[in-house]
């Protein structure tokens, strides 16, 4: 039965190994993520996290991943259980950081990581949370998710995707739905304006969305800035 949702984002940043000076600068915001995950596992028996990629994936428990790609050869998993598979640099993104995330935050955890294409449809979110939420309570555990998912890049003159004056509304509006755990708010969240500033986030939140569905839940906000001039919230939904 779904029980509990933590909200990080997934920037290489969080790693400090990866930001090496800079580590002090996103102190705050990996402690965030880190306490998210944290109060997600002490609610829940079992977890498994929705990140967005490229394509549609699933990554299991033995999955073993490196941070080499980004410059520091940092291994993940995504449980203790003993493997005899090679760490894999090619991983994407947000599995990388949910091992990293299970391994900061309960490392005798283990997480399935599914991955959604960041240009799915609103239709296609809303139904793949749908049957998540089936699987989920069709259980007789009590399970978490976790929302891997990025705000805008375009929220300063020097961020990655350099500056969009739509950026701060619409960077606004997801965060104050994340807070008020608004999924009609996510749901309706327009996918091509989205992607014009930079949001990638959009389709894994809109996943949550549906698979939340009409429950009460209260929401505990953790974090909310744009260092670099990308937005990241940090937040926990918990069934009322």
């Amino acid at each position: 039965m779904f029980r509990a949702a933590a909200l990080v984002p997934s920037p290489p940043l969080l790693v400090p190994e990866l930001t090496g000076s800079s580590a002090a600068e996103t102190a705050d915001l990996r402690a965030a993520a880190v306490e998210a995950v944290t109060q997600l596992t002490s609610k829940v028996d079992r977890w498994i996290a929705i990140g967005v990629d490229h394509t549609e994936g699933t990554y299991d428990a033995t999955t073993v991943g490196t941070f080499r790609g980004f410059g520091v050869d940092v291994v993940v998993r995504l449980s203790d259980r003993p493997s005899s598979t090679l760490p894999d640099p090619e991983l994407p993104l947000t599995v990388l950081i949910a091992g990293w995330l299970r391994g900061a935050s309960d490392p005798d955890s283990a997480v399935e990581v599914r991955t959604v294409p960041a240009d799915a449809s609103a239709q296609w979110c809303a139904t793949l949370g749908a049957e998540l939420r089936r699987e989920l309570d069709a259980s007789s555990e009590s399970w978490g998710i976790l929302v891997l998912a990025d705000g805008a890049n375009t929220l300063t003159a020097k961020a990655p995707g350099s500056f969009d004056e739509r950026a701060e509304a619409i960077q606004r509006r997801i965060d104050d739905a994340l807070a008020a755990a608004d999924v009609d708010a996510l749901a309706q969240l327009d996918a091509e304006l989205c992607a014009a500033v930079g949001v990638s986030g959009r389709a894994a939140w809109q996943v949550l969305a549906a698979a939340v569905g009409s429950d009460a839940i209260t929401a505990t906000e953790l974090y909310r800035l744009a260092p670099f001039g990308v937005g990241y919230y940090v937040g926990t939904w918990s069934r009322a």
